[in-house]
């Protein structure tokens, strides 16, 4: 066998070594999250959202959708390519692949042999980039179902066929507007960072919000369908974020009950700067193995 295979061969035995580590850790965390079966509030339970999804867009239907597509083009061309500009960031494939790889190459590390700090970026990286990766693929099948299955017209088939035309199971990429998938990939990814960095909850929100509203501007999707496809992307990344804190896996539940990431600012410091004096050579990357006492080779003599 060349070095090449064994080197590959090596690579898969870590990672299914680590993959196996790591589910008998996270396996052990059924029994504590029967413990954290609180309740959910008022406005978080299944029900509540769906009432707000029914609320909204059915309001967002009859009110916003029909006049939409004329508003836009009212409006001057310089308005719809400002928005094409960075619409696309709300693709799923590069938040798949980026994820994705960072999850894999953190599986082929031997952690067991870092030092401590370095051993805690590693599983907080590998954590919250494995939690954003299932969010984001989770909820973008989810989308693509509805989507193909409910069969609503997309807005450049306004004149034909008005704002309400479904079609269902129709299999047609122009019958493919309801919900929106970039708009399911943005909430999805926004929810997720804001927990992972509550401290810019709110710049996120709003980067998110504008990505989400970038569709109706490009004349690719009605406001309900935004709506539609930013309560989904929420709502089941809240959902997945609530059962990850409920186990401790990246997340806790406080004294409150909000949802705190594990990882605080403190600790978050302490570990980038323990990366970065390894990058620059300044600390070996290795721990620090405690040395056995020298045996005492000193011959006692008799009184």
């Amino acid at each position: 066998m060349s070095n090449s295979s064994k080197f590959v061969w090596h690579v898969l035995a870590r990672m299914r070594g680590n993959s196996r580590r790591a589910a008998i850790l996270f396996s052990g965390r059924r029994e504590r999250a029967r413990h954290n079966r609180d309740p959910l509030p008022p406005g978080q339970r299944p029900q509540d959202i769906l009432a707000v999804l029914l609320l909204t867009v059915g309001i967002a239907v009859v009110a916003f959708d029909v006049p939409t597509y004329p508003w836009l083009r009212s409006l001057p061309g310089e308005y719809r390519a400002a928005f094409r500009t960075f619409t696309d960031i709300g693709k799923a494939d590069w938040i798949l692949v980026s994820t994705g790889l960072c999850c894999l190459f953190l599986l082929a590390l031997d952690a067991g042999r870092y030092a401590f700090r370095l051993r805690m970026a590693i599983g907080a990286v590998f954590t919250y980039a494995a939690f954003i990766f299932y969010s984001v693929a989770a909820t973008g099948l989810l989308a693509i179902a509805f989507k193909w299955s409910l069969g609503r017209a997309r807005p450049k088939l306004y004149e034909e066929v008005g704002p309400v035309r479904f079609d269902f199971l129709a299999f047609d990429g122009t019958f493919t507007s309801f919900p929106s998938g970039h708009s399911t990939t943005v909430a999805a990814l926004a929810t997720a960072l804001a927990f992972i960095f509550p401290a810019y909850r709110w710049l996120i929100i709003v980067a998110g919000f504008w990505l989400a509203f970038s569709r109706v501007m490009v004349g690719a999707h009605y406001p309900s369908d935004v709506i539609a496809g930013t309560l989904l992307g929420m709502t089941f990344t809240f959902f997945t974020v609530r059962a990850m804190a409920r186990r401790r896996i990246g997340f806790h539940l406080s004294s409150s009950g909000k949802i705190v990431p594990n990882m605080n600012v403190l600790s978050a410091k302490a570990c980038v700067r323990a990366v970065w004096q390894v990058l620059r050579g300044q600390r070996g990357a290795d721990r620090v193995e405690a040395e056995a006492p020298a045996a005492d080779t000193t011959e006692r003599t008799s009184a």
